[in-house]
């Protein structure tokens, strides 16, 4: 029995629609999804439908991407009542999110809890010497802006600084009610660290990658491994003998050059041991 991941499937592109389903059954095995499926309701229930019936058990968290609220969509939900909406989506289809109950890793090894994250950014991931209310425009120096500006909204929060920092804190609440004597398997689309977030072409995208406030958890909350996406850089880095792994997909230009998406699709557990 193993756990994988895989995370920025990008369904609106029909190349990677295809490559789902071209996956190989793996009746006995757990499969983290670690947000940014697409931007519709039916792209989330193309990729269920495709992916639990190739796995024993799939366990979703949000990206940037599912939360936006397009013109285009039936639905005008925004904010957390979009996230809600997903939430309901998933359990209907049997993937467990991040409201669910934190499920024990099954397999052989020690007690290990699986921990789906929702947390969001907060614009802190930028250099000290830029102010948090300059960050945005000293992204916008260098031409970069999020779509998430215009596209993911806060409703019913001021701002999506504030939507983080609320679920920070509920998440808290539930991380440290866990068994003292479990590690954890940390799942979240954006990374938990600063220094993680490695984007050479546009180094300014950083302010909509995460909290600053995550930057302890691995080690506070005895992580194993630590599961993220949203980069579309997939990379396995290790921090104070904690393994991270980057498991994006991306855009087809991004990874067809693997030539198989089965490539991209990163083993968690039991996984590699540091060297």
């Amino acid at each position: 029995m193993k756990l994988f991941a895989l995370s920025d499937l990008h369904l609106h592109h029909e190349h990677n629609r295809k490559a789902l389903e071209s996956l190989a059954p793996h009746p006995e095995d757990w499969l983290i999804v670690a947000g940014d499926v697409g931007e519709t309701l039916e792209h989330m229930d193309f990729a269920w439908r495709t992916l639990t019936a190739r796995f024993r058990k799939v366990i979703w968290v949000p990206g940037n991407h599912e939360l936006w609220t397009l013109p285009r969509e039936k639905s005008a939900l925004r904010g957390e009542a979009r996230y809600q909406q997903l939430v309901r989506h998933c359990r209907s289809h049997g993937v467990l999110t991040p409201e669910d109950p934190y499920p024990r890793w099954p397999g052989e090894g020690p007690h290990r809890v699986l921990v789906p994250l929702f947390l969001l950014y907060d614009y802190s991931f930028r250099p000290d010497y830029v102010a948090e209310q300059d960050a945005i425009s000293w992204a916008m120096e260098m031409h970069v802006l999020c779509t998430d500006e215009a596209v993911l909204h806060p409703d019913p929060y001021p701002t999506r600084s504030a939507w983080c920092a609320a679920r920070v804190e509920q998440t808290l609440a539930r991380l440290e009610a866990l068994p003292a004597d479990c590690s954890t398997i940390l799942i979240n689309h954006f990374p938990l660290r600063y220094e993680h977030v490695r984007l050479p072409r546009i180094p300014r995208f950083s302010i909509w990658c995460g909290t600053k406030k995550t930057e302890d958890w691995h080690l506070r909350f005895r992580a194993e491994v630590v599961v993220s996406g949203h980069l579309h850089m997939p990379a396995t880095l290790w921090r104070d003998g904690v393994r991270f792994e980057e498991v994006s997909l991306g855009y087809p230009q991004q990874w067809g050059w693997r030539g198989d998406i089965s490539r991209c699709v990163r083993e968690i557990l039991p996984g590699l041991t540091p060297t």
